[in-house]
């Protein structure tokens, strides 16, 4: 499937290197088959560790790479990228119960490992229980059963603990998403205010502009006709200023009639 993958050069170079990783942790698990010394096995086993580490760190940045291009690649091509990552993430979780595996058992020979000397002979082992009474014995039984109760209490214990920190991170950071999600939209609101006051302002201006040309056209057509009526008042006989309407025009000069003598009656 990888074959026929349609990739970036980057995508290439990191799913080749996890490819390279997992053929190195299946030959690493074959030679650890093979080996009896435990010191060998417990050098093996973190050597593996390593490699399954960078292996995961390889497997984030691929899936950062495929997030990336997903907006260039087709459907299809993003479908096989991701079937394929998931496919890779199976494997390292197969490898992952593997050594989980090797490490438990490791443990159980731990168990039988008397302060770190050296793993006694069948011979010897017959000769200690041959030297302990039956009463010893099972008593010695007891004590084993009840340090690997402790160990697997206290084992439940580090689950139990494990799955209620993992609870509360997963509610700290669904109310950390939340509150995000709040923040987000007050946001846009926020933006959305600022437009339409924008918008306001700016229609405000028009209407002030609007009204200042106007009261400013209005004074002087006032000043034009306070100026006509000085005129008018001043010169009442200057026929170049029209009369304006609703004025009265000016009254004409009386003048006085002279009678003559003759006509004049006593």
């Amino acid at each position: 499937m990888a074959s026929d993958l349609q990739m970036s050069p980057q995508l290439e170079q990191i799913h080749g290197e996890i490819r390279d990783n997992f053929r190195a942790l299946a030959n690493g698990f074959q030679r650890l088959d093979k080996m009896k010394d435990s010191n060998r096995q417990s050098k093996q086993l973190e050597e593996l560790t390593g490699r399954m580490r960078e292996c995961k760190r390889l497997i984030k940045d691929l899936d950062r790479e495929i997030k990336d291009e997903e907006a260039r690649n087709p459907p299809e091509v993003n479908k096989q990228l991701n079937d394929e990552k998931q496919s890779m993430i199976k494997e390292l979780n197969s490898y992952v119960a593997l050594r989980k595996t090797y490490m438990t058992s490791n443990k159980k020979v731990e168990l039988f490992d008397m302060g770190g000397a050296s793993e006694p002979t069948a011979d010897e082992n017959v000769q200690m229980a041959s030297a302990m009474s039956n009463q010893e014995l099972i008593g010695a039984g007891k004590k084993t059963m009840d340090e690997t109760d402790q160990a697997i209490e206290r084992s439940k214990m580090v689950v139990e603990q494990t799955i209620e920190v993992g609870t509360q991170t997963a509610v700290t950071l669904k109310g950390q998403t939340d509150q995000m999600g709040r923040i987000v939209n007050e946001l846009d609101t926020i933006q959305f205010s600022i437009k339409k006051a924008s918008q306001l302002v700016k229609e405000i201006g028009r209407q002030v502009a609007t009204d200042k040309c106007i009261m400013l056209f209005l004074f002087l057509i006032v000043c034009g006709v306070i100026a006509i009526i000085i005129v008018k008042i001043v010169n009442p006989n200057n026929k170049d200023i029209r009369d304006i309407p609703g004025l009265a025009p000016p009254a004409p000069a009386r003048r006085l009639l002279s009678i003559p003598e003759d006509h004049r009656t006593f």
